[in-house]
């Protein structure tokens, strides 16, 4: 799907994916996840790609939902077609077989700080402000913010967060673990290149593999996450060649346990 609102740019080994909808500090609406999901298939399916920063245009990185693309949803709508579509647009993002680097560059509230989590690392500028402020709509946390942000980053912080209604500034931020560095205003990309660009120096198989692995150690999407590392190694074996020649000349296989 294309869609101007989120924009591909591809240099060398990093991929940047801009959230493009200034006018509405980059909060989301159905098109826009739609052409997210499309995008992490892009960058995923280019073989030279190592490492995704994610950041948004102008002065925000992402406000989250637009009110009045989900507002007047009916309930069944809300929680299908859009809750649980954001949720699938937002793991997508998370298992994307790279590095995800998320540059906050403004604030990241609601769906904007659950879409920075589903990132490996987190760079923000010092003056942003990060939160969860669902509640103060009568809503709650929709995008995996109750579950992907306790898993990451523990249940308490996750409580003063969504309960007592607690933002945060950068530095705030970093000292409670829910980003990894901070820089000062309008460096982040520049932080984010530099630091994407000591990830894809190291070795492509190493950094999906290991990706993976942390994922199944703190408990996100264990039993995908276990299939796929088994089904990579598999794959690499003398016998699955074997199994699918045989398959074609229409023969039994003669396997041999090569790895």
């Amino acid at each position: 799907m294309v869609d101007d609102r989120i924009r591909v740019d591809v240099d060398g080994a990093i991929a940047i994916l801009t959230i493009a909808r200034p006018e509405k500090l980059n909060a989301f609406d159905l098109d826009m996840l739609k052409a997210l999901a499309a995008a992490c298939d892009r960058v995923e399916a280019d073989r030279a790609v190592r490492v995704v920063i994610l950041t948004g245009e102008g002065k925000a990185f992402s406000a989250g939902g637009d009110i009045k693309a989900w507002g007047a949803m009916e309930p069944q709508a809300f929680g299908h077609d859009w809750v649980r579509f954001g949720h699938r647009v937002f793991e997508r993002l998370a298992t994307l077989r790279m590095p995800v680097i998320a540059a906050l560059n403004g604030h990241a509230l609601g769906g904007g700080l659950e879409l920075a989590t589903a990132a490996d690392i987190r760079i923000a500028e010092k003056h942003v402000k990060i939160g969860l402020p669902e509640t103060s709509l009568g809503m709650v946390p929709g995008w995996s913010g109750t579950q992907r942000l306790v898993a990451r980053f523990g249940a308490q912080i996750v409580r003063r967060m969504v309960l007592g209604g607690e933002m945060f500034s950068g530095e705030e931020a970093k000292a409670e673990g829910l980003v990894d560095l901070v820089v000062e205003p309008g460096t982040v990309m520049r932080a984010a290149r530099d630091y994407g660009a000591r990830v894809a120096s190291r070795g492509p198989a190493a950094l999906e593999v290991a990706k993976l692995m942390i994922a199944t150690a703190n408990g996100e999407d264990k039993g995908a996450a276990v299939e796929a590392l088994g089904s990579i190694l598999v794959a690499k074996t003398g016998d699955l060649k074997e199994g699918i020649a045989a398959f074609g000349e229409k023969r039994e296989a003669r396997f041999k346990g090569e790895w």
